[in-house]
């Protein structure tokens, strides 16, 4: 070999030598972002508007694990129609005026909403650690117009603070708007209203379809030395917005021309031995009445003024005192509790109506009886 080839075959030599330096050193492939994992978007309800109503103004919430390990300053949300490929704005979504209500997990963010459609939230650069769960709550965020509109967000991490630069991490999360549910229904006015000789009360209410005739028997014949008596019972509620009255009207008992003498309107203790037909709407003791139930005697359930407002009136709300004025119609019961003389709705209550005879020694031989009738008004 000549001088000139060996200088040749050198020069060959070293190029060859760099080729495979450059090859050793040079790292293979291409670094790409990592995934963020348990992502999910849900549309919440917002002041007035509903999670998931088209165009409603309301809160995205977001939830999902960063992979972590570097160093994380902003974190983009970009709204699109597809999952990838070129973003389009969904109709009617509007991102500018939404805020950051909570945050956990990677925090010290604030909101950037200036561009529709791409906020993201921002903080000083900072390293996280590994496999973080975090979440954040958009407020005030109108959704998008469409119904029944499937639209994505592609999350990425930046360690800038304004989203420049290669994204870190990244992962998308779908939602929908969907067609609100409208249900309609009406409540009628309603009165439910019931007398006989007992109303059961079912579930701790009084069940008017357990009502039982109105043909009653004193206890016992009458007698110039104890008192007879009987009971009946009625139940009542409405939605009336003032309210019911209950009145009765009837007779004084009677046998052919013969009578027991009514009370009279004011209330008045029980006198054995003198002639008297009256009424009450109170537990008694003189005479002592055995009711058919522990409830009788008493309001059923108890009145509290605010659900449950039925209430005696005068002069039949005293327990032991009776009244009872032949021919007129007289109020014995109202649903105005807690605010005598304004009436309210109700739910449903009992009441049970005691009579009272006490006769005289003259009082004729017979079969004595007499028909009352009870009104329930109601005010709408």
């Amino acid at each position: 070999m000549s001088v000139s080839g060996k200088r040749v075959a050198r020069f060959l030599l070293g190029v060859i030598g760099t080729s495979i330096l450059i090859n050793i050193i040079l790292p293979v492939g291409n670094a790409s972002a990592a995934q963020i994992t348990s992502r999910s978007l849900t549309l919440q309800a917002g002041a007035s508007d509903g999670g998931s109503k088209p165009g409603g103004v309301v809160k995205h919430y977001y939830q999902f694990t960063l992979p972590g390990g570097n160093t994380v300053g902003s974190i983009q949300f970009l709204y699109c129609l597809a999952a990838s490929g070129t973003c389009t704005l969904p109709t009617g979504l509007v991102t500018t005026s939404a805020t950051l209500a909570a945050q956990t997990g990677v925090t010290g963010f604030s909101m950037v909403n200036t561009t529709n459609g791409s906020p993201y939230l921002t903080r000083a650069a900072a390293a996280i650690g590994t496999n973080v769960a975090v979440t954040y709550q958009f407020g005030s965020v109108t959704n998008p117009t469409t119904t029944n509109q499937t639209f994505y967000v592609r999350i990425s991490t930046f360690a800038s603070t304004d989203t420049t630069g290669s994204a870190q991490d990244t992962g998308t999360v779908a939602a929908s708007t969907a067609t609100q549910i409208v249900l309609t229904g009406t409540m009628p006015e309603s009165l439910i209203f019931c007398t006989g000789g007992s109303v059961t009360i079912t579930a701790g209410i009084p069940d008017c379809t357990t009502a039982t005739s109105g043909s009653i028997s004193f206890n016992q014949l009458f007698s110039t030395t104890s008192t007879s008596w009987a009971y009946s019972q009625m139940a009542a509620s409405t939605n009336a917005s003032s309210g019911y009255a209950i009145t009765v009207t009837g007779a004084t008992m009677t046998s052919g021309g013969n009578t027991i003498p009514a009370i009279g309107g004011a209330a008045t203790a029980s006198s054995i031995g003198t002639g008297q037909f009256g009424m009450n709407l109170e537990t008694d003791t003189t005479p002592a009445v055995t009711y058919f139930d522990t409830h009788n005697g008493d309001v059923f359930p108890t009145s509290d003024g605010v659900n449950l407002d039925a209430n005696p009136a005068s002069p039949f709300a005293t327990t032991n005192s009776y009244a009872f004025t032949a021919g007129s119609v007289t109020t014995v019961a109202n649903s105005d509790f807690g605010s005598p003389g304004t009436s309210h709705p109700t739910d449903a209550q009992r009441y049970t109506s005691t009579y009272i005879v006490n006769v005289a020694g003259h009082q004729a031989a017979g079969t004595y009886t007499t028909t009352l009738t009870y009104i329930c008004t109601p005010t709408f």
